[in-house]
């Protein structure tokens, strides 16, 4: 959608009724309440209105990764942020070497800052799906990379700051953190005061879209707890029971409360940035009246020169220099979160420069300096992903054992799984000794258990020895009334050495788990059903349970189906494609890490 507005863009600026582009990107709009109101044109109302949603999200993204995902050990943030300041410090010099003491010098700042939105584009395009590491170390450095700028714009591209404005702005922020604390109301309380921190940045002269980015670094995420939803059960029964105003209101909240702020948030504005906000940037900013006489200009251009080089050349190698020192044994860094030559191509990626580039660039030019600005970024948006795809063929020809070596030097995957698999207790399937191990915590009476259980056969077959399968047990008692009971039975009949049979018996007869039916299971199975029937009036097995929903919590699973892969939560779907691209490679991975210390 990004590249398709921006060659729209282009396709406009330079159609027979190119005049109208510029006739309506600089149309002033006007909001005034009483005697006060804000002014400006549809070009700035996009850039520093709408993307102030698009930064929001980033700031959310970013937070989500701090507080549950690959950045919750905060020493893994110190080399995606030195990494930030080295991939800005050498394109700025760069560039200085290109415009020092020339017209274009104020520019400097236009050769700075990642296209968080074209660069992570860019990245699922080149790399596998699996590839998490690289996509959250590029994510956290697009962040820090974006602050950076936005401070820049706040201090070296803004002429003239009111001191009363910024004032106000910072002590609504501050009552917009205090508002997470309110009992009631906090939702549309915080959109108010949301909307007035914007306003009072706005007529301070700072660029406001730097409220998105800190608005979203301090809304937390959390996955929900089994209290909550369990209460969500509760009130939604007490609708379906009494189906008043009153309880309809109430389920919800509830319902809404269970998912963390972050989440919320993320789920309601992803499509309108993804689809709209940013398309809708990429046209109002990247219409470039094209001739030839600019083109030779450009060629020759210190400012078009400094763009270029500044991003294809200084983003990744300040990254990697950066990446390099941050990680120094003598220092104390940590270990890099990917090999070196998948780093390469991560920082080849981040030399896309766009949405805040075209900002500065908007900023700090005019005339025919913007468009040889402009022609800059847009030819950095096309080299930099090409040197990108280049070097990641060239990491995936590399011998086995030289990538082997690389991946060893990495830092160690941050483990989900509070508790280990412990082959003497748990209910395993498959080798003892399989390179993988997946983890599933279920419900016999769970429909979604019932689904994954054919994906899960699939996959046993297709990976032979390759995979080893647990189950662990999490009854949801407040949803499936006979989940416990299943649970138990399924224990019993382990005690009898039957525990797979009558697993996959349960899971086929999902439509019948009452007792009358679970003895009949019994029976048809073979068991000695009067110890079976005793075992379960003597609710002999509930420790045993009660155990794997305990680790459960402590893993953060409150739902099923929930799966691990070696120790990693599995998020998103678990469809037979997707759960083989993550087994095959959490599979590579360990079979590089053998080679590496073979």
């Amino acid at each position: 959608m990004l590249l398709a507005a921006t060659l729209l863009a282009l396709m406009w600026a330079n159609s027979p009724w190119r005049h109208s582009y510029e006739q309506l990107w600089t149309t002033t709009l006007s909001i005034t309440i009483g005697g006060g109101g804000i002014s400006a044109t549809l070009r700035q109302w996009v850039n520093s209105g709408l993307m102030t949603f698009f930064f929001l999200v980033v700031g959310l993204e970013a937070k989500r990764e701090m507080d549950v995902g690959e950045l919750r050990q905060r020493q893994r943030l110190a080399i995606p942020v030195v990494a930030a300041i080295g991939g800005m410090m050498i394109p700025i010099a760069l560039y200085l070497a290109f415009n020092a003491g020339g017209p274009g010098a104020h520019g400097w700042g236009a050769a700075m800052s990642t296209d968080t939105a074209f660069a992570l584009g860019a990245l699922a395009l080149l790399t596998p799906r699996v590839a998490t590491r690289l996509r959250v170390f590029l994510l956290t450095l697009a962040v820090f990379d974006d602050l950076g700028a936005l401070l820049v714009i706040a201090t070296a591209y803004t002429k003239h700051v009111e001191l009363v404005p910024l004032l106000a702005a910072i002590g609504l922020f501050g009552l917009l953190i205090a508002l997470r604390y309110a009992p009631v109301g906090r939702r549309q309380a915080s959109v108010i005061v949301g909307v007035a921190v914007w306003v009072a940045l706005f007529k301070s002269g700072i660029d406001p879209v730097i409220a998105g980015l800190a608005v979203g670094l301090v809304t937390s995420a959390y996955p929900p707890s089994r209290g909550d939803l369990e209460r969500v059960t509760a009130l939604t029964r007490s609708f379906r029971e009494q189906p008043t105003p009153e309880l309809a209101r109430s389920a919800q909240l509830s319902v809404l409360s269970a998912i963390s702020p972050n989440e919320r948030l993320q789920y309601s504005l992803h499509p309108w940035t993804s689809y709209v906000i940013v398309p809708l940037f990429a046209l109002a900013n990247a219409g470039i009246h094209i001739t030839s006489q600019l083109l030779s200009d450009a060629i020759s251009s210190p400012i078009t020169l400094g763009i270029v080089v500044g991003y294809v050349v200084g983003k990744p190698l300040g990254i990697l220099a950066a990446t390099w020192l941050a990680s120094r044994p003598a220092l104390h860094g940590p270990r890099p979160p990917v090999s070196w030559p998948v780093l390469a191509g991560g920082a080849a990626v981040a030399g896309i420069g766009f949405t805040v580039s075209l900002l500065i660039s908007n900023l700090a030019f005019t005339g025919e300096r913007l468009d040889e600005a402009k022609l800059g970024v847009l030819a950095s948006a096309v080299l930099a992903p090409t040197l990108a795809f280049v070097i990641f063929r060239i990491t995936q020809r590399l011998p086995a054992r030289v990538r082997a070596r690389q991946l060893l030097g990495t830092a160690e995957q941050i483990l989900d799984l509070a508790e280990d698999v412990d082959a003497a207790r748990d209910r395993v399937r498959g080798p003892e000794d399989a390179p993988v191990t997946l983890v599933e915590y279920g419900d016999f009476e769970c429909p979604y258990c019932g689904q994954a259980e054919s994906v899960i056969r699939e996959l046993l077959m297709q990976f032979g020895d390759d995979v080893r399968y647990v189950w662990r047990h999490l009854p949801l008692n407040d949803v499936h009334s006979s989940a416990q009971l299943a649970a138990e039975a399924a224990e019993a009949a382990g005690a009898q050495g039957r525990f797979w049979d009558m697993y996959d018996t349960l899971l086929s007869h999902q439509d019948d788990l009452s007792p009358q039916a679970i003895g009949r299971y019994a029976e048809s199975l073979g068991l000695d059903v009067d110890r079976f029937w005793d075992e379960l009036r003597r609710h002999e097995h509930m420790p045993r349970i009660a155990e794997d929903v305990a680790s459960a919590d402590a893993s953060g699973v409150s739902g099923t189906p929930s799966f691990f892969i070696n120790g990693r939560r599995h998020q998103g779907a678990y469809d037979i494609d997707t759960l083989s691209a993550a087994v095959k490679a959490a599979r590579g991975r360990v079979r590089l890490l053998e080679k590496a210390a073979a």
